[in-house]
């Protein structure tokens, strides 16, 4: 009896193990790899992900004029702000607020979430090695000169940049403990976006999540991952370690607008 006893002093121990265990991702490793995405038909606009636990193909689309114009020029205006040593923005084009869902963390009863986000554009495909090198270059240089390299980028950004796509840093997540983010998108990838401004966007996209460190990297996640790390440094200062690169590839996109738009799809 006194055995029995002892054995149910265990039981929740060996409950929690199991419930973490479902959400070990790097199983021992340091790194993860996401199951919940399939990239094989990417080069047809296809994405195809476990969303709801059920496999499905998704087409990419590129984002509207509207939005190019919009989020190039408010980057821009930014830019000049920061010349001119006046405080940026907190809302616009920077700040994305990322709504997620799929899972619950042993804090919460809920997997619903939501969270503010640095966001950005990611090089096209044959141009991100160019401005990978470009960055490196010019890593040290005075913080005027860097500025001025960000603002040529965003005049030419339809020529430079991916245009379904937009590129962000997991920047808290370790292998001893997941955001609420992190966690929903590893088991279901659909997601949300959308940007405090007007006019006002919401992009409904599907997350990758790639970690710096998983050697099954192909060369072009590799280079995002490079990409997203960089960039980010590039204006805030050298980071201690590589963050998990988040791309986020847009299958929807909402005019959330006051007045013409009340989240009228236009792609």
């Amino acid at each position: 009896m006194k055995d029995f006893s002892i054995f149910l002093l265990f039981i929740p121990l060996i409950v929690n193990a199991f419930k973490d265990r479902k959400y070990d991702f790097y199983k021992n490793n340091e790194y993860f790899i996401q199951k919940t995405i399939d990239t094989k038909k990417i080069d047809q606009g296809i994405i195809r992900a476990k969303v709801d636990n059920k496999w499905q193909d998704f087409q990419i689309v590129e984002l509207p004029e509207g939005f190019l114009e919009w989020n190039f020029e408010r980057r821009l205006s930014m830019i000049e702000k920061i010349k001119k040593k006046e405080p940026p923005d907190w809302a616009g084009s920077h700040n994305g607020i990322v709504a997620t869902y799929g899972a619950k963390r042993e804090d919460t009863k809920l997997g619903i979430n939501c969270a503010v986000k640095g966001m950005g554009f990611l090089p096209k495909k044959e141009k991100i090695k160019e401005v990978i090198n470009l960055l490196k270059e010019t890593f040290n240089d005075s913080f005027e000169k860097k500025i001025n390299i960000l603002e040529s980028l965003y005049k030419n950004g339809k020529e430079i940049f991916d245009l379904n796509k937009q590129v962000s840093l997991e920047l808290y997540t370790t292998k001893d403990f997941y955001t609420q983010t992190f966690l929903n998108q590893m088991v279901n990838p659909a997601c949300a976006i959308v940007f405090l401004d007007i006019p006002s966007y919401k992009l409904k996209c599907l997350a990758h999540l790639l970690h710096p460190k998983n050697p099954y990297l192909n060369e072009y996640e590799k280079d995002v991952c490079e990409y997203a790390n960089l960039i980010h440094d590039y204006f805030h200062g050298e980071s201690p370690r590589k963050s998990i690169a988040v791309i986020y590839y847009i299958v929807e996109v909402f005019d959330n607008s006051p007045g013409k738009g009340k989240g009228k799809k236009i792609k």
